[in-house]
């Protein structure tokens, strides 16, 4: 008898990791709206916010900056292993299916990077999907120990590198900032038509990711995925219940580490080698630590309740990153409301959480209608080739 994909029922799926998804939105979102209002790329954050808004910056560059893309990173891997399990067992090729779904995303990007928002992240996790995919057939603990050891290794190489060079030449952020840049972008988002910010987008999407950028998303994106792979192959997230103390562990150990880290620019002199390594080695620490916290939260059934939005957030991960975009865009892009550069840090942040909540509302009615969101129903379209009966009840896990 041919078997059949038939979507995963409601109680089979893990909650804790379409709740890590969601949760990880908000802190991409937060910092992603930095991006939307003003031109990061091109500017010394230490030194261009002042009074409150340089408050409200060193907090998300303590807590936010840098930890939350490892969560994505280390759940897209998770789900790539719970996705291979599921067609596995239905007798389906996983390789040939997962292909067509990371290329269909690889596509989803390019249309966001080149005309939604240059910050786009879907076009790497596409690609370092896929080199994934060679590495799958390992053990858990070979996946987490590789994956670890590529993470490590090259951070705290490029970061005694880069520390070597602050040594003999001891410039500060500031001396990087790039004013033409900085004056050209903020002139083009503010004051531009669409096809001159889509050509100012094309070159800052350029600009942080060329081939030298693509070579360290191999050692900074591409091992995260590994860990969450060989995490899902060891079933840590469906075990933790009974793990308890692993993940306490975990958490008093990574979060006074990744505090400590994150801390350095505000304790000493802001330099590119104490930047770089608050954010390589503070960050995914941090991220480390915070889905520890999740977790922990997670064993107490009335939290799942209370964190069940936040599921129905994960579940719709494409969507809602997306739409944060066209979001942030609309309002600051000068063919939107354009407000490029006329919003406070602080009010800037207050627009993304409340933007969030909305989503997270949104999400939630949704999925009491449907078995996906739009662009997960569109993502599995152009997968299979086929559509189902959208109608709620169960739904297939998704891979983001």
């Amino acid at each position: 008898m041919k078997q059949t994909l038939e979507p995963i029922r409601l109680e089979e799926r893990i909650h804790s990791l379409d709740v890590l998804r969601g949760f990880s939105l908000l802190g991409i979102l937060l910092i992603n709206m930095i991006s939307f209002h003003s031109p990061f790329s091109y500017y010394n954050p230490y030194e261009w916010w002042q009074y409150d808004d340089a408050t409200v910056y060193m907090w998300l560059d303590i807590f936010v900056q840098a930890s939350f893309y490892p969560i994505f990173a280390m759940m897209f891997g998770y789900g790539m292993v719970i996705m291979q399990d599921r067609l596995n067992e239905k007798g389906f090729s996983f390789y040939k299916i997962s292909v067509r779904r990371l290329i269909v995303l690889l596509v989803f990007g390019i249309i966001h990077a080149f005309l939604i928002w240059y910050g786009d992240i879907l076009i790497t996790y596409a690609t370092m999907g896929l080199i994934l995919l060679l590495f799958l057939r390992l053990s858990g603990p070979l996946l987490m120990g590789l994956g670890a050891i590529l993470y490590l290794l090259p951070q705290l190489f490029f970061g005694g590198l880069i520390m070597l060079a602050t040594l003999f030449d001891s410039e500060s952020l500031a001396d990087y900032i790039d004013i033409v840049g900085l004056q050209q972008s903020s002139e083009i988002y503010a004051n531009g038509s669409f096809w001159e910010i889509t050509m100012q987008r094309i070159a800052d999407w350029s600009l942080n990711n060329g081939p030298g950028e693509f070579f360290l998303y191999l050692f900074m994106i591409l091992p995260l995925m590994m860990i969450g792979a060989g995490a899902a192959k060891l079933r840590w997230l469906q075990k933790a219940n009974s793990q308890r103390k692993k993940w306490i562990i975990i958490l008093s150990i990574c979060f006074p580490i990744a505090v400590a880290v994150k801390l350095l620019p505000f304790l000493i002199m802001p330099s590119i080698s104490i930047q770089y390594i608050q954010d390589m080695i503070g960050g995914p620490l941090l991220g480390i630590a915070y889905i520890a916290i999740i977790v922990l939260l997670m064993s107490y059934g009335p939290v799942v309740k209370v964190l069940k939005p936040l599921a129905s957030a994960g579940r719709m991960s494409i969507t809602i990153y997306l739409t944060q975009s066209i979001i942030g865009t609309l309002i600051f892009y000068n063919y939107g409301l354009g407000l490029y550069g006329q919003v406070s840090m602080a009010k800037g942040t207050l627009l993304a959480i409340a933007i969030y909540v909305i989503q997270v509302i949104i999400a939630e009615i949704w999925l009491s209608k449907f078995k996906y969101g739009p662009v997960e129903k569109f993502w599995r379209f152009l997968t299979y080739g086929r559509q189902k009966n959208e109608r709620s009840g169960d739904h297939e896990i998704h891979n983001i």
